[in-house]
């Protein structure tokens, strides 16, 4: 068990050794024709150039039409709200990723510092854009990630809501829509039956005795043997 612990541990402290060697001085990198010096010339420049700015300079490259240097103008306008006077420029990095190669220069401000930022497509060192930003302080990191995570909450909320008032307005919907079916139904009109009148109905019951009491009569004679003529059926008493 001992061995096995050894020999993981040699072969992180191997890997771990191959990849510091293998890390190159970035101020002695070809990048892909361009120099350390020669990217870090163009940062350099770029500060000295945009701190010297005159009005007529900015109204030019904002009149330009090029929105690189438009974009440009603007950032740095924006990112030296508040910063203060200049001091000096701070620490220059080089940083690979991918496809890109990104290039940061720190300028050095009273109050706060800035970062102008250089984004070149690799293969062809192509500039794809330029940036200036403040550097935000840990408290300001923190405010903001809250206050983008509240919004965010709200948001879902506020979503959430609505799609709860919809689904109660469709029972509304469909208690309208049943009653507007009801309301179109005509209601069955029953014709009105005409009462008949009690000089009929003394009629038809005095015919019924009459038929009812010469089958009763046509019984008796049959089952007696004799005629009819010799006996009268006066009266018929029904009972239920």
């Amino acid at each position: 068990m001992k061995k096995k612990i050894l020999l993981m541990i040699s072969m992180c402290l191997i890997v771990l050794g191959l990849t510091a060697c293998g890390e190159a001085d970035p101020t002695k990198v070809d990048y892909n024709g361009i120099t350390y010096d020669q990217l870090k010339g163009a940062c350099e420049n770029a500060v000295s150039t945009l701190q010297n700015l005159s009005e007529s300079e900015k109204a030019a490259y904002l009149a330009s039409g090029d929105e690189t240097l438009e974009h440009l103008v603007n950032r740095w306008e924006e990112a030296q709200e508040g910063v203060g006077e200049f001091v000096e420029l701070g620490k220059f990095t080089i940083t690979k990723s991918g496809k890109t190669l990104t290039c940061e220069q720190e300028i050095i401000y009273k109050n706060r510092p800035v970062i102008l930022t250089y984004v070149y497509t690799y293969h062809n060192m192509q500039l794809e854009d330029i940036t200036v930003d403040q550097v935000q302080t840990l408290g300001e990191k923190m405010s903001n990630a809250a206050l983008n995570t509240l919004m965010g909450m709200g948001v879902v909320f506020t979503v959430l809501i609505l799609i709860s008032l919809i689904i109660n307005c469709f029972k509304f919907l469909s208690h309208f829509e049943n009653k507007g079916k009801e309301e179109t139904k005509a209601p069955a009109v029953k014709e009105p039956v005409a009462p008949v009148p009690p000089s009929v109905e003394e009629a038809i019951a005095a015919q019924d005795d009459l038929e009812l009491a010469a089958v009763v009569a046509a019984a008796i004679a049959a089952s007696t043997g004799t005629s009819t003529d010799g006996f009268v059926v006066r009266s018929i008493k029904r009972r239920f």
